[in-house]
């Protein structure tokens, strides 16, 4: 996980059990919730994290365009997949969905200096790439320059998200292969052709053999 976090060993069952149960004790407003969180995220303990990533799951409607700064912050402290993506896909993510005037600030995150805040926009769309929706321009404008890194985590964002667009929009994953296939990561490349049709697949070997 990359990650320096010491480890209570509570299972995955026994964490969302004790969050439910305090949300259920506790009425949380937006305030509580951020002291809440940042008091678990204030510890080196991963579980203890994972509780507050799980708390602002639950409480996600609390969640209003100010706070994507604050979700950014958590991405950087957490520093391991486990927790980053979780919050790209349960937090920023709708939160995105709600207020679609957080989108362009995808391209700031993009460009972060931290590969995790770069790994979370690339992922911060996937629930509307996947259902055939979502901003794919905006995605393939951010997902371009990154070709080029050797950081895993983000090679296998970018394949990963590929793949999920390919499921709906197959078109979309081979048009931007073919403009950009040769920079992309076995990885990459890999994941992304996973569930194109075998015409798309042979047509992107056909080029790559041409070149």
């Amino acid at each position: 996980m990359k990650s320096a976090l010491r480890f209570h060993g509570v299972t995955a069952a026994q964490l969302r059990a004790t969050c439910a149960a305090f949300c259920k004790d506790h009425e949380l407003d937006a305030r509580s919730l951020r002291a809440v969180v940042d008091g678990l995220f204030a510890t080196e303990w991963f579980d203890l994290r994972s509780v507050g990533i799980d708390l602002i799951h639950r409480r996600r409607a609390l969640l209003v365009p100010r706070d994507a700064a604050w979700l950014i912050a958590l991405v950087r402290a957490s520093a391991c997949w486990a927790h980053v993506d979780t919050l790209a896909s349960q937090a920023i993510d709708p939160l995105i969905a709600a207020h679609p005037a957080l989108l362009p600030r995808v391209r700031a995150w993009a460009k972060d200096r931290d590969f995790w805040v770069r790994r979370t926009a690339l992922l911060a769309q996937l629930r509307a790439l996947r259902t055939g929706t979502g901003d794919f321009a905006l995605f393939a404008e951010i997902a371009a320059p990154m070709l080029d890194e050797k950081e895993f985590f983000i090679r296998k964002a970018i394949g990963w998200v590929l793949r999920e667009v390919s499921k709906k929009r197959p078109a979309l994953v081979r048009d931007f292969l073919l403009v950009h296939g040769q920079r992309a990561s076995g990885l990459t490349t890999r994941e992304a052709t996973k569930y194109l049709p075998a015409g798309m697949r042979r047509q992107l070997r056909a080029v790559e053999q041409g070149r």
